[in-house]
């Protein structure tokens, strides 16, 4: 276990869609004249800005390739939260290297959150890279394509405040036909003290909910039997036909105006509406923002998932302060009781964990412990602070925790949450369990995996069941990362 915290400096729950750090594009033919690779690293939203972009790029004249040697253009679209990330993608650059030496006109670009944090300066650290564009600037990419092909580096790292792509079609990546992605909103207003993320993606936007509820449908009508509706802060979602304006709109209502505006509970009811058959789950909830009506939503539909991620950060009030969480101990305390109080013991919660942040004491960490076992999370993603340039923190506070006692923090918040992660999946042997059959599981080509409604994977004998079906299965057995079980009638 230390070795891989040492390697990755991140210990994820052992399911599918929290070790998939990493996707490329499939290989496609059309029979159009040029290529496009792109590799995706990072959050779900990263993975569903990937299909934009491929979309923006067929359009254009391109296929997709598995294999970056066969490609024209090569794109890495990338992640910036942690230092590790950032070398992973400087690493995989230099293996580029190689190939684009040999084949000069091909055009390397990098796209996302590191794009957007560097700007201008990837072009002198990397020389290999052509083409240098933000989150909010794919529209624009053919265009600096074509300038670096004749020859011109282009940049663009423009972030806008009404930019969603509302009107493209997501072309869906690596799609198992059965779960999809649906991008609600983009950027994020919370200016959390260790995080890059408003900074790299920009202000808060809510995207169309008419536009939604039509990718939804167009999903559930091609065949998908799950979305995962995405936003950096969902239940901040607010949009309005007068003005997608947020702060705009939230001084309208404190001048106490009447504005029409659809918010997250009211877009996840319209979602569900789509089909009975269709699940709906979302990413990620903040502690400050989710509301009681949005459990009493999620309580009101049967295929709207009982799983809410709510990334604590710290049990430790000062901390959060620190931080910038503008939330409490008690105040996150009080809403997970409003979800346990609503939707009951079973539903699954999962948290993200940060060790040894800026002064943190040893009080303070074992907050944290305490706060895990009050919630029992179903599983964690669990990090180390890693100082970011550029936000908050690294400006104000020293990053003062010797490097070997963020370490053991981490790996005493591992073991709480591994200790948890057992138990509560104890809870869930000798119970029967709807589950959506995604695929074949890892171990073997004779067993089906899929999810239950709490979000926990459950591996069975494949019988004569396929993916995309819904299956009752009996739980006869666990480990802390997943759940076994037989089909039953």
């Amino acid at each position: 276990m230390s070795n891989i915290i040492q390697d990755i400096d991140i210990i994820d729950r052992n399911s599918q869609e929290a070790m998939e750090t990493v996707k490329t594009s499939k290989e496609e033919n059309t029979g159009k004249t040029k290529k496009l690779y792109i590799e995706s690293y990072g959050c779900q939203m990263n993975f569903a800005d990937s299909e934009i972009v491929t979309s923006i790029m067929k359009e254009n004249g391109y296929d997709t390739t598995s294999d970056f040697e066969n490609a024209d253009v090569v794109f890495l679209n990338t992640c910036s939260i942690r230092e590790k990330a950032e070398q992973t993608v400087r690493n995989r650059l230099n293996h580029f290297n190689s190939v684009k030496k040999t084949k000069p006109e091909m055009t390397i670009g990098v796209l996302g959150c590191m794009a957007e944090r560097l700007k201008e300066k990837l072009l002198e650290e990397e020389r290999i890279v052509d083409v240098v564009v933000g989150p909010d600037a794919y529209r624009d990419l053919p265009k600096l394509v074509e300038s670096a092909e004749d020859g011109l580096k282009a940049v663009n790292t423009f972030l806008s405040r009404e930019e969603t792509y509302a009107d493209i079609s997501p072309v869906r990546l690596n799609s198992n036909g059965v779960t999809a992605f649906i991008s609600i909103m983009r950027g994020c207003d919370n200016m959390c003290s260790f995080c890059v993320v408003p900074f790299t993606r920009g202000r808060e936007r809510s995207r169309d909910p008419f536009s939604i509820v039509k990718e939804a449908q167009d999903l559930f009508n091609n065949g998908y039997k799950e979305v995962t509706l995405l936003g950096q802060n969902v239940d901040s979602y607010k949009w309005s036909a007068d003005e997608n304006n947020k702060a705009w709109l939230e001084k309208k209502e404190k001048k106490g105006e009447e504005v029409e505006v659809i918010n997250f509970a009211n877009l996840l009811e319209m979602v569900a509406k789509v089909s009975p058959e269709l699940r709906v789950r979302f990413s990620t909830s903040h502690p400050k923002d989710i509301t009681d009506d949005v459990l009493h939503t999620m309580k009101k539909y049967e295929n709207i998932c009982k799983y809410i991620h709510l990334p604590a950060q710290s049990g430790n009030s000062r901390v959060l302060d620190l931080m910038n969480r503008t939330y409490t101990r008690e105040w996150y305390i009080n809403r997970v009781d409003a979800i346990r109080d609503i939707l009951g013991e079973e539903c699954g919660i999962s948290s993200d964990m940060i060790a040894g942040f800026c002064t943190e004491t040893e009080e303070e960490h074992k907050e944290t412990i305490t706060l895990m076992d009050y919630v029992k999370y179903d599983f964690s993603y669990m990090f180390f602070y890693s100082e970011r340039p550029g936000t908050l923190a690294a400006k104000k506070f020293e990053d003062d925790i010797p490097l070997e006692v963020k370490k053991r923090r981490l790996q005493e918040i591992i073991n709480k949450q591994q200790e948890i992660s057992l138990q509560r999946n104890k809870l869930d042997v000798g119970k029967v369990h709807k589950v959506l059959i995604e695929g074949t599981s890892k171990r073997s080509e004779e067993q089906l995996q899929g999810r239950n409604t709490a979000n926990k994977v459950i591996i069975f004998p494949r019988g004569n069941h396929q993916k995309g079906e819904y299956v009752n299965v009996l739980v006869n057995d666990c480990t802390a990362a997943t759940l076994f079980g037989e089909v039953v009638e």
